[in-house]
């Protein structure tokens, strides 16, 4: 069996950070987090297009143009490490392309993955006071549009399910505080599921 891909997915302010680093530090993997490999780019290409480099939720330009160039390398950078059979986990939230059921089908064949990547998807769910709670505590500027808006934004993001195949899909309740530590049952059942 090949490597495998972690995909960890969840709404802002969900803990994607948290249980992205404690599966990578498990599994032993490659963590590629969005925010990291994208956005001093994001930036520069976001002032360059005369917009607020902090912007993201409601930025035509970053919707438009900027977000999917995340995603690719993103994805690419997860193939380059697939190839040398790493695993890998990815920290981003995705939602954009929930609806598309072939997502990773496609991705699999634009960034070369190998045939027998395995993938998981882990849902990252939290309960939505919390959720808000953790957005604001953080500070990022980037999260202004969602606090100001947060009625819609939290609609758009419990409205938004994962459609994509071929991929395990794992459920990861971490409203509770501490909960992450329970991280560790829902990978060793899945692990060692044959």
């Amino acid at each position: 069996m090949g490597s495998t891909l972690y995909f960890v997915i969840g709404p802002a302010g969900s803990g994607k950070s948290t249980v992205s680093t404690l599966i990578a530090q498990r599994m032993h993997a490659a963590y590629l987090d969005k925010d990291s490999v994208a956005t001093f780019f994001t930036e520069a290409l976001l002032e360059a297009a005369g917009t607020d480099k902090h912007e993201r939720d409601n930025n035509e330009y970053y919707q438009r143009v900027v977000m999917d160039l995340e995603y690719r390398t993103l994805l690419r950078l997860a193939g380059d490490n697939l190839r040398l059979g790493n695993a890998v986990v990815l920290d981003a939230p995705f939602v954009r392309y929930f609806p598309r059921d072939d997502f990773l089908e496609k991705a699999a064949a634009e960034h070369d993955w190998p045939n027998d990547v395995e993938i998981v998807v882990v849902h990252v769910t939290v309960e939505g006071s919390r959720v808000k709670n953790r957005v604001d505590a953080r500070g990022y500027e980037r999260d202004a549009w969602k606090l100001a808006h947060w009625d819609e934004f939290w609609a758009a993001a419990q409205a938004s399910e994962c459609r994509w195949r071929g991929a395990h899909h794992i459920l990861f309740d971490n409203s509770a505080d501490g909960a992450a530590g329970n991280l560790e049952q829902t990978l060793a059942a899945f692990t060692a599921t044959p």
